[in-house]
This record gives structure tokens, sequence and C-alpha cells, in this order.
């Protein structure tokens, strides 16, 4: 039994991962902005097997009130062995294009956000001397492309952060995932034509389970994004600029 701390719980992966934790006996604490959608999935979890499910709201704007909120869910699980943050929105490229205010909102929601919760959870985990950080970043974060530049941005920013994080707390413990998953199939992404390197959210809650399990560091979910990545990144600039990306 692992005593687990999903944040933005009612997200598709977020979901699906809970529910596989819930599976195996986990005691799970969620946070997530729809009180009552939060209610619905840890009544869900708790059907599924979760040996205790409770949950609260969270803002990830509200920076300041991050440090309480976590120390709610210390108390309320007796510590943390893994800390799953996986909240964010899909921007709207053209608006931010437009509005720096819509920009900066963007950002602050999908990538400072999680480095405020990264910053409380890693000192917290570092003093204990164990845990796993597991972080849902993006491959749009491995290079920046016209059409989605600011959230790409923004992934960069966290995907760099954990790169960093990872190398100050090894041999503290302490451990950091940088999750990658490609397109997914979930209500962010309804407006979307969907084809074959679509995965549903299962899949990717499949293979966040497993890299936690390894300790692995970072992880492309499903694995051949990690090959594509590698195509886009070798890309000449003079060649990627000319892409309609």
């Amino acid at each position: 039994m692992q005593k687990i701390l999903i944040i933005g719980a009612t997200s598709a992966i977020a979901q699906a991962t809970a529910r596989r934790f819930a599976g195996r006996g986990d005691r799970l604490y969620l946070l997530g902005r729809d009180f009552d959608r939060l209610e619905a999935l840890a009544q869900d979890l708790r059907i599924r097997g979760a040996e205790s499910v409770d949950y609260a709201n969270f803002e990830a704007e509200n920076f300041a009130g991050h440090p309480a909120l976590l120390d709610q869910a210390y108390e309320t699980l007796g510590g943390i062995d893994v800390a799953l943050i996986a909240h964010g929105t899909l921007p709207d490229q053209r608006a931010c294009e437009q509005s720096f205010d819509e920009a900066l909102r963007e950002l602050n929601v999908n990538a400072i956000g999680t480095l405020s919760l990264l910053t409380h959870l890693a000192n917290r985990m570092e003093q204990q001397g164990n845990g796993t950080l597991a972080v849902v970043s993006s491959p749009a974060g491995d290079r920046g492309r016209q059409s989605n530049y600011v959230y790409g941005a923004a992934k960069a920013m966290v995907t760099v952060f954990c790169q960093g994080l990872r190398n100050r707390l090894f041999g503290s413990g302490v451990r950091v995932l940088t999750i990658k998953p490609g397109f997914v199939d979930t209500p962010m992404t309804a407006a979307f034509e969907k084809g074959m390197l679509w995965a549903q959210p299962e899949r990717i809650a499949a293979g966040i389970e497993k890299a936690i399990g390894k300790g692995a560091d970072s992880v492309y979910l499903p694995g051949f994004w990690a090959l594509i990545m590698l195509m886009i990144r070798s890309i000449p600039e003079t060649v990627f600029k000319r892409l309609k990306l």
C-alpha cells in the first residue's frame, strides 16, 4: 500500500492512473478544481479498492495556498510516497498571441503552478529521504512550433525544471519522473481529429504506473514518441521554420 497524492485528479490521464492505484489498494488524496467531479471520482475509487480516498479543491494559480494544501494532504495520508502532478489546460494559441494576459494565465497554470508544487514537495520528500515526484509534461516542450508555442514553452519549463530537480535530488532517495504523453484522446482534445498516433488514457496510465515502479527518469508515452521527437528535434531550424507545424 502506497500513499499517493494526485494533483489535477479529474483530468482523463489522472483518473485512469488513479483507478490503477485504487485497484492495488493504495491510499489516495485527490486535488482538483471541480469539487463535484472529485466527489464522484472518490466514490468510484473506493469501490475499485482504494484503502482510503480524500480530496480537496485546488487552484494552480493560487501559489500562496499550495503549502497549506500540501500540509493537509500529508496530514491526512500520514506522509506521501508518490505525488503525481497532472493538472493543465490546452491554451488557445491565437488568443495568447493577441493578449499577453492570456498567455501569462496559461503559463501560470501549465508551468509556474507546477514549479511551485514541485518546490514544496521536493523539500518535504528530501527531508523524509524518499518519495517519487511524477510530473506530466509533454513532447510539445521539446521544440517550439508555431501552432502551440505558448503551451510548448510552459512544458519546456516544466521539463527542464524536472531535469535540474532530478539532478539536485540524486542520492537523496527522492526520484523525479518526467512523463511526456503524445496525443491522448481526452475531453481536452475532443475537437481534434483522431488518427493512428492517438492513445487512450488507460494506455498512458499503464505506462505511468510502470515508469514509477521502475524508477525511470523520463518517459515518452506511448514509447514511439521518443523516435518521433528525435526526428523532429533533428530538423535544422532553417527548414523547421518553414514547416506548418
